[in-house]
């Protein structure tokens, strides 16, 4: 199978234990090139980890997983030159600029200083990262964080983007931007895999998308099969067997 026949993204069997817990069990995903892959679930359902262990940063107790066929944890270099990655709570210098830190790590990758020079300035423009130029990392809002976040996981012109949260505790405007950017390299010919436990976020921008539970992937498809004539939310609450709280109690706050 060449890159170009296979998914942007395949998880086979993916396991990740943590003391006696099992954070994730027996996953198995398949990302469409070309698509904008939602993965949903709730809080510690094992969506962080999964996506860890897809890209590299976490080594599975079991399974593998490709990128466009390439195996990730056997041929990592070449793997990991096709995605751009934005972990959740990533960490990265602090004290530089946006500038500084885009320009350090794209030479850190090897890439050619002018053109680092180049892509960083059109990022910071599209991004409206270029008015805080002399501000550093470590005074940047949540938002401002996630767009240097997606600046540095675009710098390569991966063929992938694989972001944890990118919405997450950002303004309405920011996140706008970042849907337009999303969007914008889908049509060129990119693919995309995001998180996230905000089902209407994700019923507004992917077309495919996966739910995961108990470190278990429940459905997948692409959205309008995986929802079936309800809405995301519906679907997503009655795939995982969630039983809606505040129904019953708390009589001591009613007036």
């Amino acid at each position: 199978m060449t890159t170009h026949e296979a998914p942007a993204l395949r998880a086979t069997g993916l396991r990740k234990v943590f003391g006696d817990r099992a954070a994730v069990e027996q996953v198995d995903l398949s990302v469409p090139a070309g698509s904008l892959y939602g993965l949903v679930g709730p809080n510690g359902a094992g969506k962080t980890t999964t996506l860890a262990m897809a890209v590299g940063l976490l080594r599975p107790d079991a399974g593998h997983a490709e990128i466009f066929g390439v195996d990730v944890w056997k041929d990592t270099v070449r793997a990991k030159s096709l995605i751009g990655v934005l972990p959740d709570g990533h960490a990265m210098p602090e004290r530089l600029t946006g500038r500084e830190v885009l320009t350090y790590l794209g030479l850190l990758r090897g890439m050619a200083p002018e053109v680092v020079v180049e892509r960083t300035e059109e990022l910071l423009q599209v991004l409206e990262l270029d008015t805080a130029e002399g501000t550093l990392v470590i005074e940047y809002s949540t938002g401002m964080r996630k767009k240097i976040g997606l600046a540095v996981a675009l710098l390569h012109a991966p063929r992938l983007l694989v972001l944890d949260e990118p919405f997450e505790a950002i303004d309405p405007v920011s996140a706008m931007t970042i849907r337009t950017i999303l969007r914008r390299f889908v049509e060129g010919g990119g693919s995309v895999v995001i998180s996230s436990h905000v089902m209407a976020l994700v019923e507004g921008i992917c077309d495919h998308v996966g739910v995961i539970s108990g470190g278990r992937v429940v459905a997948e498809g692409r959205l309008d099969e995986v929802r079936r004539s309800r809405s995301l939310e519906e679907a997503f609450v009655e795939l995982v067997g969630a039983r809606a709280g505040g129904t019953e109690g708390l009589s001591w706050l009613s007036s």
